[in-house]
Parts: structure tokens; C-alpha cells; sequence
């Protein structure tokens, strides 16, 4: 006998309640002290429906992450072609991280738990990587060069740095928005990148 399908919205709604379970125990008991039985538990499903949605309970801080960076490609790769590549990806970053005044709640929990637990950091270098991936394709793309270049890996490296910082300072400042965090940061790293910022292609 066959078993129906599971639709594209019935993952996402699971995958939303195991991570929402994770990140409130995380904050509550701390990362280490939670098993992925007890965020299975806490979000209604099974030890096995939890591991067919997310690989583990680092996995599980993280939402969906992978579509967050499949945004980020089509935005760049939307990009108009005579905006400056540091302006591109700063309004890429910008409206990729444009939540609803609702969800950011959640946002602060997680962004918390990314950038402080000790035992999140290697996890973050390998989600970190597939934002780099897609940033350093669009400057290549833009400057005529490969991906492994000099200038687009500093570039991805350098944005993805301004980016952290931004949503750092967010968080310390009740003050300020997101997204005027992101755009004052990358303003300040414009001036480092003159060719880039002015819209000229290096030679």
C-alpha cells in the first residue's frame, strides 16, 4: 500500500515547528543540554519524521537556510548590470533579510545562537560557505574573471563579514532597523572597494 505524498507546505510547516521548538529550548536550557529527542518531542513529531526533515540539531538553528541562499543567487543574478556590484549585494542582502515585523522575534533567537554558541561555529563556516559561493559567482560574473579569483572571494568574504556585523550590532541596538545596519555597514565598505563601488570593471 502505497503512503500519500508529503507536500512541498506540509515540509516547510515541519520544518518551521522543529526549528521553532530548537531555538526556544536552545534559549531556555542552553544548545548543549537539549536532545533532538526532547525538540522532537516539543514539536510534535517523531525522532524519525525529525531526522528526515533536519540532519541534526545544529541543522535545526538554521530554518531553511538552503532557500535563503537560492533567494540571494536569483536577486543577484537579477541585478541590473550597470548598479555597482557592492550596491547590488547590498540590496541582494537587504531585502533577503526583510522579515516581517512578526517573525523577528525568532530572528533575534536565532542570529543569538549563531553567533555565540561555541558549538555552532564550525556549522556556520559550511552555511557560510554557500552564501560566499553565490556572492563571489555574481562579482565574477560582473568583472569578467573566475569565482576563484583574488577580488571575488575578498569580495564575498568582505560583504559576508559586513553583513555579520550589521545583524551583531542589530542585535546589541534596539534601536536600529536590520536593514539600517546592513546599509550603514556596507557603505562603510564601499570606500575599500573603489572600482567596485564607483561601477568600474578592474582591467
Amino acid at each position: 500500500m502505497t503512503q500519500p505524498a508529503v507536500t512541498h507546505d506540509a515540509r516547510e510547516e515541519t520544518r518551521a515547528r522543529i526549528s521553532a521548538a530548537a531555538l526556544d529550548l536552545f534559549t531556555a536550557h542552553g544548545f548543549e543540554q537539549v536532545t533532538t529527542d526532547e525538540i522532537a518531542d516539543v514539536a510534535g513529531i517523531s525522532r524519525r519524521t525529525f531526522f528526515r526533515h533536519v540532519s541534526s540539531k545544529a541543522d535545526a538553528v538554521w530554518g531553511d537556510f538552503d532557500a535563503h541562499v537560492v533567494r540571494l543567487e536569483a536577486m543577484l543574478a537579477a541585478a541590473a548590470t550597470d548598479q555597482p556590484v557592492l550596491a547590488s549585494i547590498c540590496a541582494a542582502y537587504v531585502e533577503v533579510n526583510d522579515y516581517a515585523e512578526a517573525d523577528l522575534p525568532m530572528l533575534r533567537q536565532r542570529m543569538r545562537l549563531i553567533l555565540t554558541e561555541p558549538a555552532l561555529q564550525g556549522h556556520s563556516q559550511v552555511r557560510h560557505a554557500g552564501i560566499d559561493r553565490v556572492v563571489a559567482a555574481h562579482v565574477a560574473r560582473r568583472t569578467g574573471v573566475t569565482a576563484g579569483a583574488l577580488v571575488p572571494r575578498l569580495v564575498a568574504t568582505s560583504t559576508r563579514a559586513a553583513a555579520t556585523t550589521a545583524f551583531e550590532v542589530w542585535l546589541a541596538d534596539g534601536r536600529i532597523t536590520l536593514a539600517a545596519a546592513l546599509h550603514e555597514a556596507f557603505a562603510e565598505l564601499a570606500a575599500g572597494f573603489p572600482s567596485l563601488s564607483s561601477g568600474a570593471v578592474p582591467g
